[in-house]
């Protein structure tokens, strides 16, 4: 009989758009949005969430109607989808930074498949996406995105979001600095690059006979990841910084 009490017209619309949102947060963000997640885990895991916060969901009263219902459903992925796009950010920040470091070692053709995005990307950026997303369950950020979803659900009724403006412009000063990070994580290898390059040049203008093909690559790759090993845990400790940066910008969706 209870069970038969809740089978009504607004609750369906409160669970559809519950999971339309959670479903948002699976789709974009990091870690649940992993390729190598398969669907039908992620598809369980927000049914779950979705009865989980289900009795805490709220909604106000609205048409029901098909076209009005199908806005709230597209506000409610746009919650996902910018939220997941300001973490993600950071991510791609050090997918740059593999770029550059894989060109400097030499190791720009070497691709594979990123598990994140699914395209092919340079060896070096694989495994310092791969570091960040087991740093990333070593401090919880799996935790913290989760308590964002419920604190978006305690303080923005079902489909009652709508973008502010200065997402907008965090936005785009949020892609400007993903360069910048990039940049600021790959200057050590490209200070040893000029570096290298600089001697080299020398011993070839006082050794004609130096093979540069043959000597002067392998050293510069056995430098690169001397460098690597040094400053690997700072790479990881601005990563964790800039992580929790763009998650506590994340509280300003709920104005």
């Amino acid at each position: 009989m209870q069970l038969a009490e809740l089978l009504t017209s607004n609750n369906a619309v409160i669970f559809f758009l519950l999971f339309s949102r959670i479903s948002g947060v699976m789709a974009f963000f990091p870690f649940f949005s992993h390729i190598a997640v398969p669907i039908p885990v992620k598809t369980a895991l927000a049914f779950y969430l979705t009865i989980l916060f289900f009795p805490v969901a709220s909604l106000s009263n609205i048409p029901y109607e098909v076209g009005n219902i199908a806005l709230l459903v597209l506000g409610e992925l746009m919650l996902g989808f910018i939220a997941g796009l300001v973490l993600n950010f950071v991510f791609a920040a050090l997918g740059l930074a593999g770029s550059q470091i894989s060109m400097i070692m030499g190791f720009s053709m070497a691709s594979v498949m990123d598990p994140v995005t699914g395209s092919n990307t340079p060896i070096i950026g694989q495994i310092l996406t791969l570091l960040a997303v087991l740093i990333l369950l070593a401090f919880n950020g799996h935790h913290l995105m989760l308590l964002f979803l419920s604190n978006s659900i305690t303080h923005i009724e079902l489909g009652a979001f709508y973008p502010h403006p200065d997402i907008w412009q965090y936005l785009s000063k949020a892609v400007t600095h993903m360069f910048m990070m990039g940049l600021v994580l790959s200057f050590p290898f490209i200070a040893l690059s000029i570096l290298a390059d600089v001697i080299f040049g020398m011993l070839m203008k006082t050794m004609p006979q130096f093979n540069l093909l043959v000597v002067g690559f392998p050293i510069k790759i056995f430098l690169s990841i001397m460098v690597m090993v040094s400053v690997l845990g700072a790479i990881m400790a601005i990563f964790k910084s800039e992580f929790l940066s763009a998650f506590e910008y994340l509280k300003n969706l709920f104005i």
